[in-house]
Formats: C-alpha cells, sequence, structure tokens
C-alpha cells in the first residue's frame, strides 16, 4: 500500500472512530433517558454509582458497564428490554437457537429491517436481481432469520418462499445418537426445497446454511434450478467449505458468506480478490454493531491484529443496547480496510473452549 493510500485508510479509520463514539454518546443517552430509556438500564443506572449519560463519552468508555451477562437475556419479562421511548409500537421478539438451554430473547422493532436494507446495498444485482423471487432453507420459528430473509427478498422487490425448519429437534436427535433420523429431517428439509424450486421458476436466490447448501447439491444443480446467488451463515463457515462451496457447488453462482446472529445483526464478507487465500473475513454494520476479538483469559484487553481470540460484542441502537458481550465464537482480528474502516474477524468459528459443550445441528 502506498503512503497516500495508506493516509487516505488513516484518515477513513479516524473518521469511523469518531462516528461511532457520537453515536455511542447517543444510543447511551437514549436508553438511560428516564423518558426514551430502556427499564432494564435505568434500572441498572440507578443500582451504579455513577450517571452512564454524564460519563460514558464515547466507545472506550463501555467499559464503565462492565460485561453485559448472557442470564439477562433468558428469561422475562421481556418488557424490560422495550424503551420507553417505543411505547405503543408493534413488538417482535426473537430468540437464539437455543442450543445452551433457555434461548436468549431480545425485542426488535425496525432493526432486522435496517440491518438486511443495509446488507442489501452489499449484494451484486446481476447475481440477487431486484424483482427476482427467494427461497429461505434455514432455521424458522421464533428466529431473527425467518422475518428478516424474507424482508431483504421483499425490499428488493421479490417474493420469498420458506421452508419449515426446526434446529431444536436436530439438536435433540444429535444428543439422542440418533444420527439416522437426523439424517431423515435433513432430507426431509431438502425436498421441500426441491419441491419449491421445481414449481416456481421465479426464484433466483437463495439464503441457506453450509450443511443444507451440499445436502441440497447432491440432490440438484443450483445451474438447472435458475440460482444465481447464495447468501449462505452459519457456523460450518469454514475456509475449506468456502472454496469447496464456490469452486464445486456454485456452478457460476454468486456466493455471499455472512456472520451474524439474533443479537448483533449481520456481519458481511469483505469480497475476496483473484488471489487472495479463502479465509473468510466479516466485518459488522458499524457503528450499530462491534466486534472485538480479545484475550479469552483476560477479556478486557483486545489481542494484535492477526492473533486469536475470542468474539466480544456491542450492539448498539436505539431498539438494543448490549455493551461488550462474549460470544461463543473465536476468530483472528482483523485490520480495517478502505471498504470498511474498521475492526474486523476472520474464520469466525465457535469458541474452542465452548466446543464440548455446544451442538450445531443444522447451521
Amino acid at each position: 500500500m502506498g503512503s497516500n493510500q495508506q493516509a487516505g485508510l488513516e484518515a477513513k479509520v479516524q473518521a469511523a472512530r469518531e462516528r461511532l463514539d457520537a453515536w455511542v454518546r447517543e444510543v447511551v443517552a437514549w436508553h438511560f433517558d428516564p423518558n426514551t430509556g430502556t427499564p432494564f438500564w435505568l434500572d441498572f443506572a440507578e443500582r451504579a454509582a455513577f450517571d452512564p449519560r454524564a460519563e460514558v463519552k464515547g466507545f472506550a468508555d463501555l467499559a464503565r458497564l462492565g460485561f453485559f451477562q448472557d442470564e439477562w437475556l433468558r428469561g422475562g419479562p421481556v418488557r424490560k428490554w422495550v424503551p420507553r421511548g417505543y411505547a405503543g409500537r408493534p413488538v417482535s421478539v426473537f430468540e437464539t437457537g437455543g442450543s445452551t438451554g433457555v434461548p436468549k430473547a431480545r425485542i426488535s422493532i425496525d432493526d432486522f429491517r435496517i440491518d438486511y436494507e443495509q446488507f442489501s446495498a452489499t449484494l451484486p444485482d446481476e447475481h440477487f436481481p431486484k424483482g427476482a423471487d427467494w427461497l429461505q432453507v434455514g432455521p424458522t420459528g421464533p428466529r431473527r432469520l425467518r422475518l428478516a430473509v424474507e424482508h431483504l427478498c421483499q425490499y428488493r422487490g421479490g417474493v420469498c418462499f420458506m421452508v419449515d425448519l426446526d434446529p431444536r429437534w436436530v439438536i435433540k436427535l444429535i444428543k439422542a445418537g440418533e444420527m439416522a433420523q437426523m439424517e431423515r429431517y435433513k432430507q426431509h428439509v431438502v425436498e421441500q426445497a426441491l419441491t419449491l424450486l421445481k414449481a416456481h421458476d421465479g426464484i433466483r436466490c437463495l439464503f441457506t446454511t453450509p450443511k443444507l447448501l451440499e445436502a441440497l447439491c447432491e440432490k440438484a444443480s443450483l445451474r438447472k434450478l435458475g440460482i444465481t446467488g447464495v447468501f449462505c451463515g452459519g457456523t460450518e463457515m469454514t475456509p475449506q467449505f468456502h472454496r469447496f462451496a464456490v469452486e464445486e457447488l456454485m456452478e457460476g453462482a454468486y456466493f455471499a458468506p455472512t456472520y451474524g446472529n439474533t443479537l448483533m445483526g449481520l456481519a458481511v464478507h469483505k469480497p475476496r480478490g483473484p488471489k487472495d487465500p479463502w479465509d473468510i473475513v466479516y466485518y459488522p454494520p458499524a457503528p450499530r454493531a462491534v466486534i472485538e476479538v480479545v484475550d479469552p483469559d483476560q477479556p478486557e484487553r483486545v489481542v494484535g491484529y492477526g492473533e486469536t481470540g475470542r468474539v466480544r460484542l456491542t450492539t448498539l441502537t436505539r431498539e438494543f443496547f448490549m455493551p461488550r458481550f462474549l460470544e461463543r465464537d473465536e476468530a483472528e482480528r482483523e485490520a480495517p480496510c478502505d471498504l470498511y474502516p474498521w475492526d474486523g474477524a476472520r474464520n469466525v468459528r465457535p469458541f474452542s473452549k465452548l466446543q464440548a459443550t455446544v451442538v450445531e445441528g443444522v447451521y
């Protein structure tokens, strides 16, 4: 990188930091204001020894609030998370996968629409045509994906078809050692998808998980089915699968790997150049979400670029404020780039210290 390019990137990084700090002040002011704030955070402020609105002046000051605890989102009352500023608005509740006990739940009003409209801007129109129909072959039920992918499709002018899929049942089958039953259920899902793809020739775009994408391609050709773009996410997204998908499964369709969850939204992949490795580099939708990679044993410390650590997530929207949450994922810390001038994460995967207790199922 030349000196002018480096200076340009540094200026972008500085501007992004200033924008993030300003957004943090706005979000904290909203969630801790008695008129607009969130009951959980108003109660938190009453017990704290300081006023977050006065003392949180930027992203680094969120350390004053400590770490967001997993248990806070498990169980009710869910209305403690609805900001007073949204009183009277229709509220959705989305749950995490539920693979580790009681599922975490978060409220949403417009966030899933905003997140996926921003993601839409990263999809190439020649592969995800405006007006084309979509098929969602992934978790349904109480999960954000169900409405989010449908909204993405509708936002781009299409109609979204769905299959029924309950990942919690898959997890139960795996835990019970019922692998034959699990395989039958997977094939049941794939059969639903193929039935829709063959019956509706306007479907050009597909969302699914790595395992289901591979199972689908074992049964049929994406090219013959008319698929031109695949948006894919899940914990099985490895560099090896990335290469396998592009070279063996896509048959010319565009492959858009993503890293997302109910709590964050959607991190997009950095487009791969012809000489780049097959590593997958994700960048979060800053300033609405921030990904940091931290030392698992000292989670206050962010690791150096290229080093491995645990993912620490901060979500910053008017609907949902979640500072410094330790995810069950690990990755390498990725430096800012020209397209995304803030930290990213490379090759996100399940946190190795938790792998013995987590069953991933269809993801």
